[in-house]
């Protein structure tokens, strides 16, 4: 079992904003720029409402945790973007790198200490001294990266529009995959060269399973050596498909699918599934490497005689669960 430490000796801690909703400006979540606003509740990730950014008031980092302090207490929660607090939230501040895998952990295991407290007995005096893992075994970090996937499922099973939008088939052609992707072959890593300290990079490899995360490494002695590839799409030598919303490292059995022109996650998420309809093709005698990838042909709606991208991002955010993508 890993050592325990206290909390401050891995974050540093901070009051958050303190705002009241009451004086912000509410808007949709779609908005482009809709910011979280971050109150003492255990549902939605923390979220009770989205407002418009205001100028003269700091935004909350991102990467960071945010804990209630009161109401449910120690509810705690992975905050991917910049956001506002409303009272009694901390703002918890990796003291060192941490990965999207390790921070929501700590936010579990901060969570799990919800019922030393009660509305009588807030969090504001002792949190930095409630004990968590100093460190985070290699098997956790993988079990975790499909937690992780899920996680995100678990905040909010909406939509994020009410469309219905109609996959008809009548307006799509092929392209060719290299029409749309520049392909990047990931790199050779050796056993030996996978054991060093500080794992927080996922490493990714020909497989099935968990997103095709097989291991860690360190981002601090392979940032400047290797490919470290985040917000793509990456296929394997068996044609397994994923997107990957993290920083990662592939290995020589994956390829990186580097858009040509911007693609945001919903459509990156439209191009998976499409691709993954392609698997049939190949099998560990047909392996799905650079040179037939190359040649592979793809069908997607089409506007203009080009990508429609803008129906492929409206059709995923009208499929349940869109709101926590």
């Amino acid at each position: 079992m890993s050592e325990l430490v206290k909390i401050s000796d891995i974050f540093d801690i901070e009051y958050g904003n303190s705002l009241e909703l009451i004086s912000l400006l509410e808007t949709k979540s779609t908005n482009h720029n809709a910011i979280p606003f971050i109150s003492r509740t255990e549902n939605n990730n923390g979220a009770s409402a989205f407002v418009e950014k205001e100028l003269d008031i700091k935004l909350n980092s991102k990467h960071t945790l945010s804990v209630a302090l009161g109401g449910s207490v120690l509810s705690t929660f992975y905050q991917p973007i910049e956001y506002y607090t409303g009272f009694h939230i901390f703002v918890l501040t990796p003291r060192k790198q941490l990965s999207i895998i390790e921070m929501l952990y700590y936010a579990k295991c901060i969570s799990s200490n919800k019922y030393k407290y009660s509305y009588g007995r807030q969090a504001n005096k002792t949190l930095k001294d409630v004990l968590i893992p100093a460190k985070i075994s290699k098997n956790i970090k993988v079990n975790l990266t499909n937690f992780y996937q899920k996680s995100l499922i678990n905040i909010s099973n909406k939509s994020v529009n009410n469309s219905n939008q109609n996959l008809r088939i009548d307006n799509w052609a092929d392209f060719k995959l290299t029409d749309i992707f520049d392909i990047k072959k990931g790199e050779r890593l050796t056993t030996y060269d996978r054991i060093k300290s500080d794992k927080n990079i996922p490493l990714i490899t020909a497989s099935s399973e968990n997103n095709g995360v097989i291991d860690f490494i360190s981002y601090s002695d392979f940032q400047f050596e290797k490919n470290i590839f985040k917000n793509k799409i990456t296929i394997d030598m068996f044609c397994n498909v994923f997107y990957h919303d993290y920083q990662y490292f592939s290995d020589d059995n994956v390829h990186t699918l580097i858009p040509k022109l911007k693609i945001n996650n919903y459509a990156s998420l439209f191009i998976v599934s499409v691709l993954k309809k392609t698997t049939n093709k190949y099998s560990y005698g047909r392996q799905a490497r650079i040179h037939r990838l190359e040649k592979e042909i793809i069908k997607l709606p089409t506007k203009n005689n080009q990508p429609d991208w803008q129906f492929m991002e409206d059709y995923i955010k009208s499929l349940p669960y869109s709101k926590s993508l």
